[in-house]
């Protein structure tokens, strides 16, 4: 990268610098990748080992004038950029200005032909390193931020989609989901029968259903994380409340039996599912983790008449038992659904397929 010719006045000396060439920009690796989807959001870090800084530089005093050329090396640089998309008036996604930062550990410098004025440079040479550095900075930011803003602008801006400003494209993305929940027949859900026994009592419930289950929107963040050569992605969703119905038997002993109906009210259901996928592409992605939890639920005995020890029984075991029943009914099979799902995701083929599309788009915005 070029700098323009810089000039400084330092302690008993002025130093004018021509002809700067940045070196080493391009010889990054990527520490990190951090987004936030709901927000749009993306923070990005990188390291560098060495920057090196090369040029003319003229140092003049009352007394003596000097100059040669010079390297100035910045010892592992780290950079770190925040970037955000925004939705506009018309609908259409765009980049915000990149807040970016640049950051370094250690510098060496080597400049030509000081000679006498040697001793004079040892005494500003902290000065001469920090004004380097902070005259090229804004240059490098303003660049990378022009270019990525640009390139990134230039292929928002093929998005066929429009969206509402007052809503965000993934908010949007979960209210599709719900339609297509309600399409698949998971609202009202039925849940599978179950039976619980002791030596004292057993307890039937049947015909379980769930209604509310396409209520689900955003919990909390949506996130994707790139660090140790491993991508993270999180979601974490959850229902309004859910109201449901059932049938109930209990039975004492073979002694005792009674039956009857009972709604119920669940507070809500949040999932918190993470999966992974290394960057060895030959590996597939995994399922990390999946942690259901179901808000209080509250039972009330249909048609209850008079409230005898039986019905209370019920009304005081039923919500333990429909927590257990519900969780084991949603927890274990989505699990295993969507490990199904990722084992048939090939992520090498998706890649190879979409590769022309990608070379495509880099040449259009260059």
């Amino acid at each position: 990268m070029d700098i323009p010719d810089m000039k400084q006045s330092f302690s008993m000396a002025t130093m004018t610098f021509k002809k700067v060439k940045v070196y080493g920009l391009s010889k990054f690796r990527i520490e990190y990748v951090r987004s936030d989807l709901a927000a749009l959001q993306v923070t990005v870090a990188v390291r560098i080992d060495r920057l090196d800084i090369k040029g003319d530089y003229t140092m003049s005093a009352l007394w003596s004038r000097t100059k040669g050329g010079f390297d100035v090396v910045l010892i592992d640089v780290f950079v770190e950029g925040v970037a955000m998309l925004t939705v506009q008036r018309n609908g259409q996604l765009q980049a915000q200005e990149i807040n970016m930062d640049i950051t370094f550990s250690d510098i060496t410098m080597e400049f030509e032909n000081l000679g006498f004025l040697g001793s004079l440079f040892q005494g500003i040479i902290n000065s001469v390193g920090t004004f380097l550095f902070d005259s090229i900075k804004p240059f490098i930011l303003k660049e990378v931020n022009e270019n990525i803003r640009g390139d990134v602008n230039k292929n928002v801006a093929s998005i066929p989609n429009r969206f509402p400003n007052s809503i965000s494209p993934f908010d949007m993305l979960l209210s599709e989901g719900r339609k297509m929940v309600r399409d698949m027949g998971y609202d009202p859900y039925s849940v599978p029968d179950y039976n619980y026994t002791t030596r004292l009592f057993n307890v039937y419930l049947r015909h379980v259903w769930l209604t509310g289950m396409s209520s689900f929107y955003r919990v909390g963040n949506v996130t994707v994380v790139m660090e140790d050569n491993i991508l993270y992605a999180s979601a974490h969703v959850g229902t309004q409340v859910l109201t449901g119905k059932c049938q109930w038997e209990v039975n004492f002993g073979g002694l005792l039996s009674r039956a009857g109906t009972s709604s119920f009210t669940v507070d809500y259901i949040h999932v918190l599912a993470v999966i992974s996928q290394p960057l060895n592409t030959k590996k597939r992605p995994k399922l990390e983790d999946l942690d259901l939890k179901l808000g209080n639920i509250q039972a009330r005995i249909d048609g209850a008449g008079t409230l005898d020890y039986v019905v209370e029984f019920v009304i005081n075991v039923l919500p333990n038992l429909l927590r257990y029943q519900i969780v084991n009914a949603i927890e274990g099979p989505l699990k295993a659904k969507v490990q199904k799902v990722l084992d048939d995701v090939n992520v090498e083929e998706i890649i190879k397929e979409r590769l022309p599309e990608i070379e495509q788009m880099v040449e259009s915005s260059s």
